[in-house]
């Protein structure tokens, strides 16, 4: 974590009055800065208003469910998004993903967990922040070219065929990662180590989920990958010559 900042402001949005306290409580006592929402209804507000550094937003909630306040929010807020909820249907992780949370976890969370991936995630934040300066030049070794495909670190943007991509910040850090790495196979346990700073669980779908979403945004056949490919029981290779 970054020492010489204000500390972390976080936003919970969650209707369970009591768990939203003691969760409250708990990251308060490890220096994060916490203020609660119980009603969704209210939520998109709250967010465009306070513009925190990070949002735990619950699935179900009263007013205005999880998933419709992650896509209202997304066009404006880029903070990291901790979708949780009490259900077990993969649909639901791969619904939140996809409507741009960062990260999801299933209830009932452990509090040291909880933290540990908020923390993951507010690292990234500051890793992102520092590393993008105000007028970025690119550098041989920021800029990644694969024919039609230009991937650029410093800047954090992506271009196909001259045409600007649009990508979360998730993706981007996934994209850098795997052409970063162009020809050789990344297993899910090391990209999820090395985007997260967590140990992979074996269940968590949602590297697979952003890879699927990247694809067809680099050109990609979705069906029959060319450049993103799928190797069986290992992970996934960016190919260098697409």
């Amino acid at each position: 974590m970054e020492q010489n900042r204000e500390a972390w402001r976080v936003l919970i949005v969650e209707d369970d009055e009591r768990l939203a306290e003691l969760t409250k409580e708990f990251l308060e006592k490890n220096d994060l800065v916490v203020s609660l929402e119980t009603y969704g209804g209210h939520a998109v507000e709250r967010i465009k208003n306070e513009k925190p550094d990070l949002v735990v937003l619950d699935l179900m909630l009263p007013g205005e469910d999880g998933l419709s306040i992650c896509r209202r929010v997304r066009p404006f807020y880029n903070g990291p998004i901790l979708m949780l909820t009490a259900r077990t249907d993969d649909l639901d992780q791969v619904l939140g993903l996809e409507m741009g949370a960062d990260d999801y976890m299933s209830k009932p969370v452990r509090p040291r967990v909880l933290l540990a991936r908020i923390r993951a995630l507010l690292r990234r934040v500051s890793e992102n922040q520092s590393a993008a300066p105000v007028e970025p030049a690119p550098t041989d070794s920021a800029r990644l070219t694969f024919n039609d495909l230009v991937i650029d670190r410093s800047m954090r943007e992506a271009w196909l065929n001259d045409a600007s991509i649009d990508l979360t910040s998730a993706e981007f850090d996934l994209l850098w990662l795997l052409a970063s790495n162009a020809g050789r196979v990344l297993s899910r346990e090391e990209i999820f180590t090395a985007l997260r700073g967590i140990e992979y669980d074996g269940q968590d779908r949602s590297i697979d989920v952003r890879v699927s979403r990247i694809r067809p945004k680099v050109g990609d056949d979705p069906v029959h990958p060319r450049r993103i490919k799928t190797v069986r029981s290992k992970g996934y290779l960016f190919v260098k010559e697409a």
